[in-house]
């Protein structure tokens, strides 16, 4: 190696550690941080997907702030936020999660507001010969399904499973039907297996019935067979400040308008 190649080498040691500086005051090395500034991320329950990846989207396009949604059964999503899961909002499918996340100090309770509204639905595959339930006192689920399996949610645990439970013990078709059932992560889930045809009917929200080609709705339980859905939202104790503006936007006309289209129920007075 000759001498001009060895103090070429040992110039470009010496000033490597210089550029660094350089570029961070330049605004160069900036950007990381500056993206993180931008970017939220949302837990929010399965059936919402559709509807809150448009709402999202709209509050990109306004805000310039990106949302990273998470979808999962609200039970998991509460359940990663109490282990330190990063996030910034957290949207329920019931309240029952919800007052969970602010017992385990998880959020922001002066935050919490009831955003949605749903209703839950009996599927079918769409080719399925079964139409038109009446789904009523002495519904006999179980008989219906005959020697197929009903998805839906883990009843123990996943807000749509907890509410067809709740239905179905209060129209007295829990106990025939409670065999035959396949308890899914999720009621996207759920959906699915009904879709695929390996479940011969579903319990699952409208709105989720809705989005899926693969299935139909045979019947609606009556409201006052389970508990209110409600979807309440909230921001996270370690939210980033822009969360507040999102909330915001959760709140208004154009949010509702979206989630309207899907077939939620707004149960908020838009702010805007």
């Amino acid at each position: 190696m000759t001498f001009l190649t060895r103090s070429l080498i040992a110039a470009a040691l010496v000033c490597a550690p210089l550029a660094s500086p350089l570029l961070a005051q330049e605004g160069k090395m900036a950007a990381p941080a500056a993206a993180t500034e931008k970017t939220l991320t949302a837990f929010a329950a399965a059936s919402m997907k559709n509807a809150l990846d448009d709402v999202n989207n709209a509050f990109a396009a306004k805000s310039g702030t990106k949302v990273v949604a998470s979808y999962a059964a609200s039970s998991a999503l509460a359940k990663q936020l109490e282990q330190g899961a990063p996030a910034d909002i957290f949207i329920s499918a019931d309240t029952d999660w919800m007052k969970y996340a602010i017992e385990k100090k998880t959020i922001n309770e002066s935050t919490r507001a009831d955003l949605l509204g749903n209703a839950i639905v009996l599927i079918a595959p769409k080719d399925s010969k079964i139409d038109k339930v009446d789904i009523g006192q002495g519904f006999d689920l179980a008989k219906l399904a005959g020697d197929g399996r009903i998805a839906t949610g883990d009843v123990a645990a996943v807000p749509v499973g907890k509410y067809a439970k709740a239905a179905l013990e209060k129209l007295g078709a829990w106990k025939d039907a409670e065999p035959k059932f396949a308890m899914a992560e999720s009621v996207r889930a759920a959906l699915s297996l009904v879709s695929r045809g390996e479940a011969v009917l579903g319990i699952v929200y409208s709105t989720d019935a809705k989005i899926d080609p693969g299935v139909k709705i045979v019947g609606t339980f009556p409201a006052d067979s389970h508990p209110a859905i409600v979807y309440p939202v909230a921001a996270t104790a370690a939210a980033k400040p822009a969360t507040a503006d999102y909330l915001a936007f959760l709140k208004s006309a154009a949010a509702k308008t979206i989630f309207e289209k899907y077939g939620f129920t707004y149960l908020i007075k838009p702010t805007s």
